[in-house]
């Protein structure tokens, strides 16, 4: 099937720094996402055109959804499970304690509800202290990669085979992990040139296509499994930072970009950069699923 979509609309004119982590909760009917550096949560009901804005006290790269307006937030040397209609904590797990200069950066849940998340240095240095981790059911944390310099994704083919990327390598990873969250194979998919810029957040569709956000780039790519370039879209904001599948049907596309590093004459050029985007294709994507807890870990947390 030949891919189509359309011209992507501005959904709200904000002038994000960096925007990241798009989200669809479906029991919502609304699009979530982050300002990594002005520390805000942002959703949009598409029905009802409702907007509302959440500040949080730390840098934030991702949210995930748990129940109701429970969420699970991605932030600067912490994970945190939240109320975010009445702020309370129900849980807070501290990552990598001991690199102080590192950030949680992306973070997806799997298809049975495990969250996985990156880490990196948040001066962008060219140094790999980046790593990638698993949180599961019952809250137990593991480190399954390591080595990144800015870590984004996952995207998961199924619950052993992911697509991860390292944004400072411009390399976009297709991993195989065991039952044991081992990494038993783990390839390059894809390296972008240097006028592609750096491959970012990324989906799939139904059909196992990958869909990557061009960070520097003005651009969401679609990559078939063999890494063939079968569809691009233009967008009008040049530093392009994630997407995620959504709407009534599945078949909306909802795009963050960022006004971070830009000059003037950049900013003059890519008017709409910070924007958040919608895109209406002719395929249906995965949508994430809740991060799911165990009965006991519920029980002590609910």
């Amino acid at each position: 099937m030949k891919i189509r979509t359309s011209k992507p609309i501005p959904l709200w004119k904000i002038k994000c720094k960096l925007g990241e982590g798009t989200l669809w909760v479906k029991d919502q009917n609304s699009i979530f996402f982050v300002d990594i550096k002005k520390k805000r949560i942002f959703s949009l009901n598409i029905k009802t055109k409702k907007k509302k804005i959440f500040k949080v006290n730390k840098e934030i790269g991702f949210i995930a959804h748990f129940k109701k307006q429970i969420f699970i937030l991605g932030l600067q040397g912490e994970i945190r499970i939240q109320n975010l209609k009445t702020k309370k904590i129900l849980k807070s797990i501290n990552i990598e304690p001991k690199i102080k200069l590192n950030r949680i950066n992306d973070g997806k849940t799997d298809p049975k509800g495990n969250l996985w998340f990156g880490t990196m240095d948040n001066l962008e240095r060219n140094i790999e202290k980046g790593s990638l981790y698993k949180l599961d059911k019952n809250l137990n944390l593991k480190k399954i990669d390591k080595n990144y310099r800015i870590t984004n994704g996952p995207a998961f083919i199924d619950q052993f085979n992911f697509y991860h990327t390292d944004s400072g390598k411009k390399i976009i990873y297709k991993i195989k992990i065991n039952k044991k969250n081992e990494i038993i194979k783990k390839n390059i998919f894809k390296k972008f040139t240097f006028n592609e810029g750096s491959p970012d957040g990324m989906t799939l569709d139904k059909n196992n296509n990958l869909w990557v956000a061009h960070y520097h780039g003005a651009c969401v790519s679609v990559f078939d499994s063999k890494a063939k370039l079968i569809h691009r879209i233009q967008l009008p904001a040049k530093n392009i930072t994630n997407c995620a599948f959504g709407g009534q049907n599945n078949n909306e596309l909802f795009i963050t970009s960022a006004t971070k590093g830009m000059n003037k004459a950049e900013l003059r050029k890519f008017r709409y950069s910070g924007f958040l985007f919608s895109v209406k294709t002719n395929t249906k994507g995965f949508v994430q699923k809740k991060f799911i807890l165990s009965n006991e870990k519920k029980r002590s947390l609910l």
